[in-house]
């Protein structure tokens, strides 16, 4: 029997629940530690990110709109389906960051555990970051926890998979929508793991994933007005990550600056949850 050919990976972006190639048609080579070709990425352009952003916008009034109990459900999914491709995982974890294969299954499952540690979440957001509030006068006082809406997220560049569920799932557990631009060098598991959430029941647009540049990307993203908020965790401190910050003072946004030697074995604590929910005060007369 003559020996099988290599069945080639096409990698491309994520996009509205799709895997379109850039349009620019850009691409560019990923290698491991040791310097060996791994795979051609594409390179998103701001084309791709103003389709992801529409797509984002579209999704977020569904999402949003579905109960805290059936977001939890979609998260446990995600785990449910990684934890069936766990060891393609740790081969693509371990191959991209070059670590062992030990150190490699440790991040895969802490990941998989993130996404149930969230999803546990979902439906106590509001009794944790709500309050009912004591007034003067013949009204009940209520603040309620709603999504911001469209967040666009830089991920750690040195936690090809890990920091990346770390900086994904608190932004869509309170029913935000997500653009998500993965590790530079390290994209790989990022795609592997949109395979998963276009195979699990998480809507389409709710997370966009744009390999490339986000040096490229995000002040652009910063400046658009249909963005809501940043996640600059992943981004070296500088310039660009300055010129970001300044791009979103124009529309208002919120901006969490950069981390780059965050811990992300360490527990996520609520950080990230509280920062990417508005609080909406509602009074109401009582006996009516």
């Amino acid at each position: 029997m003559s020996e099988r050919l290599t069945v080639r990976k096409t990698h491309k972006l994520f996009i509205g629940g799709a895997f379109p190639r850039s349009e620019s048609g850009r691409t560019y080579e990923v290698r491991d530690t040791a310097g060996d070709f791994l795979a051609n990425m594409s390179n998103a352009s701001r084309k791709d990110a103003r389709n992801a952003v529409l797509a984002a916008r579209k999704a977020v009034e569904t999402w949003s709109a579905a109960t805290a109990y059936n977001r939890g459900q979609v998260l446990y999914r995600i785990a449910e389906i990684m934890d069936g491709r766990r060891d393609q995982f740790v081969i693509e974890v371990a191959t991209a960051e070059g670590c062992s294969d030990a150190d490699a299954r440790r991040q895969v499952d802490l990941a998989i555990d993130r996404w149930v540690w969230y999803a546990g979440w979902s439906d106590k957001i509001a009794q944790v970051l709500g309050s009912a509030n004591p007034v003067s006068g013949q009204f009940f006082n209520f603040s309620v926890p709603e999504p911001t809406g469209v967040v666009a997220v830089v991920a750690p560049q040195d936690s090809s998979l890990l920091g990346l569920v770390s900086v994904v799932a608190p932004v869509i557990v309170s029913g935000n929508a997500v653009l998500v631009m993965p590790s530079h060098d390290r994209p790989i598991p990022a795609i592997s793991l949109a395979e998963v959430l276009a195979t699990s029941d998480v809507p389409g647009g709710v997370v966009n994933i744009l390999t490339g540049d986000a040096e490229e990307i995000m002040p652009w993203l910063a400046s658009h007005a249909d963005v809501n908020a940043l996640d600059l965790t992943g981004m070296a401190r500088g310039e660009v990550a300055t010129t970001a910050e300044r791009e979103a003072a124009g529309t208002i946004k919120r901006v969490l600056r950069p981390e780059p030697d965050a811990d992300w074995t360490a527990d996520p604590g609520r950080v990230r949850l509280r920062f990417f929910v508005e609080t909406k005060t509602v009074w109401h007369p009582m006996g009516t």
